[in-house]
């Protein structure tokens, strides 16, 4: 069997303009069902691309991989996954810490009475936090990731995903219900944050997928466990400026002490298949 061809610019391309598409719709829509599909349809547009994509190519090697990559509780490495859950507890102890300096109160380190955002139309925020969980890791990690890995090293594809994330979530700072818009409502410099703190936790991301063998499981445990916390620990939006500047350093620590990791070149051309094992 020949060897499969990833189409990253194709996958990208096809998974912006579907979610921007029904999420600017959604914008203009006060019919809260209708918003609810929109939103919805949105948020599935790289899941539904990347099943696509996989099932229609025609490459029994990669539909293997797809399968493996969710289904595979053998590949799980429960003690990477549990480093990963502390790496990101600790950056948020961190930040509350370090946030003391600027004036916050130590009282973040409390669980808030509700969610900051209230799901808009899709039921509940906490419904959205497990939908977004399970189904942007089923596009990013079944399809997208490995698309731009196959051409280039982890580190690069880091870089690359990480931009292409961020700016992914654009149309959400205008709809109404999101915690995108509430940030857009508190001022301009809350948005550019969150944009610039999503790009360097891609390699954090990244990091959890390789290290647990390319697993999409691994992911959205991980994926949910950091969306759980950034909306039930008290912190305040300054805190979370601080945040930012902490994830960056862990991102450092974490490449720095995975070089051969996301430097290594060893799997370039050779995906879809077993992710090669990383012991530094």
């Amino acid at each position: 069997m020949s060897q499969y061809k990833y189409r990253p610019i194709r996958f990208y391309l096809t998974s912006f303009a579907a979610t921007w598409f029904f999420w600017i719709i959604s914008i203009f829509i006060d019919n809260p069902a209708a918003c609810t599909a929109a939103m919805l349809l949105g948020l599935i547009s790289p899941a539904v691309t990347a099943v696509i994509t996989v099932f229609t190519s025609g490459n029994t090697e990669l539909k293997n991989d797809f399968k493996r990559k969710i289904l595979g509780f053998y590949k799980l490495k429960p003690l990477n996954l549990l480093l990963a859950v502390l790496v990101f507890s600790l950056i948020v102890c961190a930040s509350i810490l370090l946030s003391v300096l600027f004036g916050q109160s130590l009282s973040q380190f409390s669980f808030t009475e509700d969610f900051s955002f209230t799901g808009a139309g899709v039921g509940s925020a906490l419904l959205t936090i497990l939908l977004a969980s399970v189904i942007e890791e089923i596009g990013w990690r079944g399809y997208g990731e490995d698309s731009i890995a196959q051409y280039c090293s982890w580190f690069r594809e880091s870089v690359i995903f990480g931009c292409v994330w961020a700016l992914w979530h654009l149309p959400l700072f205008w709809i109404p219900g999101t915690y995108h818009f509430g940030l857009r409502e508190l001022g301009a410099g809350y948005m550019l944050n969150f944009l610039v703190s999503v790009a360097p936790m891609g390699f954090i991301t990244t990091w959890v997928y390789v290290k647990n063998g390319r697993s999409m499981l691994a992911s959205i445990i991980f994926h949910l466990f950091v969306n759980f916390v950034q909306e039930r620990i008290a912190m305040t939006p300054i805190t979370k400026c601080v945040e930012t500047g902490v994830v960056v350093l862990a991102a450092v620590v974490v490449v720095v002490t995975n070089k051969d990791m996301f430097f290594e070149k060893r799997h370039i051309g050779h995906l879809p298949t077993e992710s090669v094992e990383h012991s530094n």
